[in-house]
């Protein structure tokens, strides 16, 4: 039989195009929520947050400059009136935040020891100053005023250099911007904002920086929709054709019509928890300070979380199937505060016993126990016989009575962290009943929130 040995040649641009519509999304929500996120968000569980920006300056709260010249609340109109010149301006505010104590690497060592697996920085807030030159931003970013330096590209550097994911905030939207405004003069039927502002900052910063995350925020109220922010358009080259396509996470803050409905992750609101379980995967903002996202002068002891409040929001929010992003606000100055580094601190030292039941673990046949109020469960997402009950109250009679699982004669149990067995026996009236020997406090795993791995239970 005769041989055709004759060869074929493809085109390169040809294969190309082959190759990139495989895997090619529509600039419309239908296809983008089709996307699955990457495997390293869901598995990381715990990123730190961070406002830093001008606000930080008259450290009071991060939208200081809408509450005082937009809204003209009188706590505020009074505070500029009594500590201010009569002409001070809020880009006045700018020279002094200078950032002289800003160690990229200091803060990434922080972020890492408290067991983030992802760290989010606000490149620009709704004052639109930007953190980064952005050619976009002329004169109202920290190269041209205050640091005189790249501080997106100093933290961006720091954070990749330490192994974690980089997360990038960045505002549609700006209070002030008379583009902004006059798109919004005319019901948001002109773009010359998002052509002239938002978009091309966006693409700058993906571009530049090569970011894990993009954190987009607005005003989800008043806004417009995304089709006026052309985020769909962005979001598809985002998947498809930008440097971070295979590993870059987007949320839902894109316009009006998006929130909780559609992007990659559903954050809704400001410390969201919807106390149930999501088909979709969703992430609980929270703030240490109770009462601000950013640095506040005037904060007392009482306003900040303790890490018993912070390891609760972290269990029940990843035993729910969400990711925990912790806010902490910086210094104008370029520090993190010594409170906030306490219980990031304390929060790693928790998570280097007891994170192989918060990372790479979804969420068990039950939540909250049906007996007990105070234990929360997870399963790891690779071994179905690894269930970790999170208990966190501590029991008067180190007897600990669970009614979610049902043992089988091959059970064992630990307390994480602790060497030998748990004894156990079945309940009454099913479940199981735990009897915790007498540990010295030396040997104790941890102070807060133990987790007890169970081990082939019967469900």
């Amino acid at each position: 039989m005769a041989t055709d040995n004759r060869k074929f040649y493809l085109h390169p641009i040809l294969i190309s195009i082959c190759i990139t519509c495989v895997v090619c999304y529509e600039p419309n929500w239908n296809s983008l929520d089709t996307r699955k996120n990457p495997e390293w968000y869901d598995e990381g569980k715990i990123g730190i947050f961070l406002h830093w920006g001008v606000y930080s300056v008259p450290g009071n709260m991060v939208w200081f400059w809408y509450y005082w010249q937009r809204q003209k609340l009188p706590e505020y109109v009074q505070f500029m009136k009594d500590h201010y010149p009569p002409n001070f301006q809020y880009a006045d505010f700018a020279p002094q935040f200078r950032a002289e104590f800003f160690d990229a690497d200091e803060w990434a060592k922080i972020f890492k020891d408290a067991g983030a697996r992802y760290v989010v920085l606000t490149t620009k807030h709704h004052e639109g100053f930007t953190l980064w030159p952005s050619k976009y931003s002329f004169n109202w970013n920290a190269m041209s005023v205050g640091p005189k330096r790249d501080l997106v590209g100093e933290f961006s550097n720091a954070i990749k250099k330490s192994g974690l994911r980089l997360g990038l905030y960045h505002s549609l939207y700006e209070w002030f911007n008379p583009l902004y405004m006059k798109d919004k003069a005319n019901n948001f039927t002109t773009k010359e904002f998002v052509e002239a502002k938002t978009m091309p900052e966006l693409y700058e910063l993906v571009n530049t920086y090569h970011p894990d995350y993009i954190w987009s925020d607005g005003a989800p109220w008043d806004s417009g929709n995304s089709s006026y922010w052309n985020a769909p358009e962005f979001i598809a080259w985002l998947y498809n054709d930008s440097p971070v396509r295979y590993t870059v996470v987007t949320n839902d803050r894109w316009g009006m019509d998006v929130s909780c409905k559609h992007g990659g992750v559903l954050t809704c609101s400001d410390r969201y928890n919807p106390g149930k379980l999501k088909n979709r995967k969703w992430e609980n903002a929270f703030t240490i300070d109770k009462k601000s996202w950013g640095f506040r002068r005037n904060a007392a002891l009482t306003d900040f979380m303790t890490i018993q409040e912070i390891l609760h929001q972290v269990i029940t929010t990843v035993s729910y199937g969400g990711n925990a992003l912790i806010d902490v606000g910086p210094t104008p100055y370029g520090t993190i505060p010594p409170i906030f580094q306490e219980r990031l601190k304390q929060l790693g030292s928790w998570l280097r016993v007891n994170g192989e039941g918060i990372y790479r673990t979804v969420p068990w046949v039950h939540q909250n126990d049906t007996v007990n109020p105070h234990v929360w469960y997870t399963v790891s997402k690779y071994s179905s016989v690894l269930v970790y009950a999170f208990l966190l109250e501590w029991p008067d009679n180190n007897i600990v009575k669970l009614g979610a699982p049902e043992p089988s004669n091959k059970t064992v149990v630990y307390l994480v962290g602790y060497p030998d067995p748990i004894p156990w026996k079945a309940g009454p009236n099913g479940g199981i009943q735990l009897t915790i020997p007498n540990i010295p406090l030396p040997q104790m795993p941890c102070m807060w929130a133990w987790a007890f791995r169970l081990i082939d239970l019967s469900n």
